[in-house]
């Protein structure tokens, strides 16, 4: 390369907290995410209620906050009551979303008995596509209410005797979407999600709800939609939604790692959107935005389309992930970090199997997809302030993007624990690229450890008799230092983790 790639972090230009429900996830009834995924009675490894304690021990070790149930496109079809009391008496049902059989086996209650012992909360979703505001207050107070109410001894009935306490809750799934099961136009969605917001926080003032945003920035009427939605429902939510996938079918390397750059434009644009409709109507208060969905997704397309309709937890949108996805998958880390001011919660879509950090074999094993890694990194160490950084880097043009920095970065300071770590990405897929990070802010600093992902082949990937192809490992002896002046090599197309004490 002709230059370093560099960036000067300085300890006072901060961008804002780490939220850590950045860092969250997201199960829904598609696929095996639940049966076979996090519920499997009668594996070797399940526990008394059926839960994989292999699955579990992975889901600790990403330490993951906040988990998005039960859907998706799922939810515009669920009836909550379904999924509550006696297994013997749940009904099966046609599941339109996904046409499949929802058993209705593992619900609301056992969710929420999974959240616990993976160490986590959940962001409930509620039904606004078949359903509305009746139901989903109803919902809140089944699942809110100490008791004294019918919903709300019913659930003790059902042997919960304490409240589950959800705060965080979802006003729908995609409903510009014309294959969400009652889709609706912007002004639609936005009344209804006003009048179902009133009821929910009637129910329960201390929660928090997340109005639908776009599908995504294909969408006709993208930002738009924003702009109505929030017209109705500014004062009465404190999120809305973004969703985002990325996928390489052109094969096309070097536009495909430059998505980040869209995922940074879409973040700016609802921010804005947010701030116009603030201004508007002359408010104090600020939305913040929720990712709740984000991933790469593309490998299983083909074969989902040869599936027979109305089978229960098919192998459904099992993308097998390679190791340029996952440095896709830590660029869109960074574009979240670097506006961690106004993105405080994000959902990896998924969690298991599908389209998924983990995977499983039914009866089997399970293991870490190239994708866990990075996910992993930034949720364990990206904790604390993110600092603004001077970036400077060698640039390329690809079909897709012009300008793209060969470094995407970003650096977050836990004060708490005199830690600073920088993650970066280096996009090129030839070169290696000296990186020098200047820490003088700081006064003194010294590197803990550099943690980097680097393969031969980016189209190599991890599967179960394979699980470890591509992981993780220490990459001592690739940074030199002088004063508190650090220059890293940065394998080609890697995804590195710098780590100090300052």
């Amino acid at each position: 390369m002709s230059s370093n790639a560099r960036i000067k972090v300085e300890k006072e230009f901060r961008v804002g907290e780490v939220d850590p429900r950045l860092y969250g996830s997201f199960i829904e009834h598609l696929g095996r995410a639940v049966y076979g995924g996090i519920y499997e009675p009668g594996h070797p490894s399940a526990d008394e209620e059926g839960f994989r304690t292999d699955v579990l021990e992975l889901v600790r070790g990403l330490q993951v906050p906040i988990v998005r149930y039960p859907g998706g496109n799922f939810v515009s079809g669920f009836r909550w009551e379904d999924s509550v009391g006696p297994v013997a008496e749940r009904k099966k049902r046609l599941e339109l979303a996904w046409r499949t059989i929802e058993p209705n086996t593992f619900g609301l209650n056992e969710f929420m008995s999974w959240c616990k012992k993976a160490n986590t909360t959940a962001m409930m979703a509620v039904n606004l596509g078949t359903r509305g505001p009746d139901e989903a207050r109803d919902l809140v107070e089944y699942a809110n209410h100490p008791s004294g109410s019918y919903l709300s001894d019913l659930r003790i009935q059902h042997g919960y005797r304490e409240p589950h306490n959800i705060k965080t809750w979802c006003l729908g799934n995609e409903m510009d979407g014309p294959w969400q099961i009652g889709g609706k136009t912007a002004a639609e969605y936005g009344r209804v999600a006003l009048e179902t917001a009133k009821v929910m926080k009637w129910v329960d003032p201390t929660i928090e709800l997340v109005a639908c945003g776009s599908s995504g920035t294909f969408m006709p009427t993208y930002p738009e939609w924003e702009a109505t939605v929030l017209d109705h429902t500014y004062e009465h939510v404190e999120y809305i939604s973004l969703h985002r996938y990325y996928n390489n079918t052109k094969r096309d390397s070097a536009s495909f790692l430059a998505n980040s750059l869209d995922m940074d434009d879409f973040i700016n644009t609802v921010i804005a959107t947010c701030d116009y409709i603030k201004g508007k109507k002359r408010s104090k208060k600020t939305i913040n935005l929720s990712f709740d969905e984000w991933n790469v997704w593309y490998h299983s397309n083909e074969s989902d389309k040869k599936l027979e309709p109305w089978q229960i937890a098919p192998p459904q949108l099992e993308d097998v992930y390679n190791h340029q996805d996952a440095l896709v998958v830590g660029c869109m880390l960074i574009s979240m970090l670097k506006r961690a001011d106004r993105v405080k919660m994000a959902c990896m879509a998924q969690l298991v199997n599908v389209i998924a950090p983990i995977m499983t074999e039914n009866g089997g094993r399970a293991w870490k997809q190239t994708i866990y890694y990075p996910y992993m990194h930034a949720s364990v160490l990206g904790r604390g302030t993110v600092l603004q950084p001077l970036v400077s880097s060698p640039k390329y043009d690809c079909a897709d993007f012009t300008d793209v920095p060969y470094v995407e970065t970003v650096a977050v300071h836990n004060e708490e624990a005199g830690e600073l770590t920088v993650f970066a990405v280096n996009r090129h897929l030839t070169d290696a690229l000296p990186f020098d990070i200047d820490l003088r802010s700081f006064g003194s600093a010294s590197l803990i450890e550099h943690i980097l992902m680097e393969c031969d082949d980016v189209y190599a990937a991890n599967t179960a008799e394979q699980p470890d192809r591509v992981a993780p490992r220490n990459g001592a002896g690739t940074v030199a230092s002088e004063g508190a002046v650090f220059t890293a090599q940065l394998p080609k197309a890697s995804w590195n983790v710098l780590r100090f004490k300052v």
